[in-house]
């Protein structure tokens, strides 16, 4: 991520959370404001011990919102792990550098290995995430990951196995994600973010029908939050998607997650939190955080998914910062759309289905939040893409010169001057 700026809501309500917006650019995130938030999920109460007690369930209800999703569920009670930090020390080799993922807003995630007891040679593969002593974030974005991801699961959201509390040091324990992030896959080796492969291995691109499997599968994810109980994800993104062996998709994160509006509300208002791109412009421009609000994002993650480039890049070329804004006019058109998909795929794509997933990313993308389907229909949507099953067309060879400016459009940099987005929310 990059910068991150402050944005007030309007109306004169008292916001409810406060926090930042970050870019999502290549280069890695600085905060120059503080992150605190306010969650009503539960009341938390922190042991000298370093357990956390807390009922988890003040506002989680199977009866409320939709039916439960069929393959997820609400856990009556959390049966989360309490690790000492000796333990998670132990796990990750005294938190070694050379067994660092990756980094994000947060702090390091660490793989681990976590033994069985009396059995040295048998254990678990784990994923540590330790809190940066100087990060803006903290004790607030610990609990919510602990209040979500200790009731909710969903084989599409990311399993937290327990947690470390001791004095200063806050530590979450995850499910070890073999593939790594979306983000990964699709922007390759430029990716300085979350997830990286130890060893510095190389990242082959996606084929068309491993990427119409993600996409599936983060939208079973959404779909299950928003149907349970209406929970607000809030930063959707490539980065948040993890990847298991099988190339299943886990949304990850939920630092920033936030219960949805009552029954008689519309929304709930709150300072401007998230990632800048994939944030819906009604809750940019007032605060204003819709259940749809994340359908917005989602659609983001699509045009990536379509194009592989990232959400925003002032290195693009003058009118192509933005992704969305610069595609939107190519999602309309089947012939246009070839033009814009990603490279890599090297034409081996269904057109037929790529332009349906365009014109849905486009639903998705809607100004106003009423007009952007539910995640249900959307999953819906794609899973009659996916049943369809189109065959990719191999591709007619294409002139040096077309294939040479096509590059040209796709072409990858770090990010180098961050400014470009600071102007952008002035």
């Amino acid at each position: 991520m990059g910068n991150c700026w402050p944005s007030q809501p309007h109306g004169g309500v008292t916001p409810t959370t406060t926090g930042n917006l970050s870019t999502a650019t290549a280069d890695t995130s600085q905060t120059i404001s503080s992150s605190t938030t306010s969650f009503t999920t539960s009341t938390t109460t922190t042991t000298t011990s370093g357990s956390v007690n807390s009922s988890m369930n003040s506002k989680f209800s199977v009866a409320s919102g939709d039916q439960p999703y069929p393959t997820g569920q609400i856990l009556p009670a959390s049966n989360l792990r309490i690790f000492s930090f000796a333990d998670l020390k132990a796990a990750t080799r005294n938190f070694r550098p050379d067994l660092v993922l990756g980094e994000g807003g947060f702090g390091k995630v660490f793989k681990g290995w976590l033994e069985e007891k009396g059995n040295s040679k048998s254990g678990t593969v784990i994923a540590v995430k330790k809190l940066n002593s100087e990060s803006s974030q903290g004790m607030e974005e610990w609990r919510s990951e602990i209040n979500f991801l200790g009731r909710l699961s969903h084989p599409n959201l990311v399993k937290l196995l327990g947690y470390c509390l001791e004095e200063t040091e806050l530590l979450l324990v995850y499910e070890f994600m073999r593939k790594g992030s979306l983000e990964n896959h699709l922007f390759g080796s430029e990716c300085l973010n979350k997830y990286h492969f130890l060893g510095g291995s190389a990242v082959q691109p996606l084929p068309w029908d491993i990427r119409l499997k993600i996409a599936i599968g983060a939208a079973r994810g959404l779909a299950f939050l928003h149907t349970s109980q209406k929970v607000i994800y809030r930063d959707f993104k490539a980065s948040n998607i993890l990847l298991d062996g099988s190339y299943n998709a886990k949304i990850s994160d939920f630092g920033l997650a936030k219960l949805g509006p009552s029954a008689s509300q519309s929304h709930v208002t709150t300072r401007v939190m998230g990632t800048f791109g994939y944030a819906a412009p009604e809750y940019v421009a007032t605060g204003h955080l819709y259940v749809k609000s994340d359908v917005y994002g989602f659609g983001v993650v699509l045009v990536e998914i379509l194009t592989g480039l990232r959400a925003l890049d002032p290195n693009r070329p003058s009118g192509q910062h933005n992704l969305t804004d610069w595609v939107k006019p190519y999602l309309h058109d089947r012939r246009k759309l070839k033009g814009v998909m990603d490279s890599r795929l090297e034409g081996k794509f269904p057109s037929k289905a790529a332009f349906r997933i365009a014109q849905l990313a486009l639903k998705c993308l809607a100004t106003e939040p009423k007009q952007r389907p539910s995640m249900k229909e959307v999953l819906e949507s794609m899973e009659r893409i996916q049943a369809a099953n189109e065959k990719p067309v191999e591709p007619k060879s294409r002139s040096t010169n077309t294939r040479q400016a096509h590059q040209a459009v796709h072409h990858r940099s770090p990010l180098k001057d961050s400014s470009y987005f600071t102007k952008l929310l002035k």
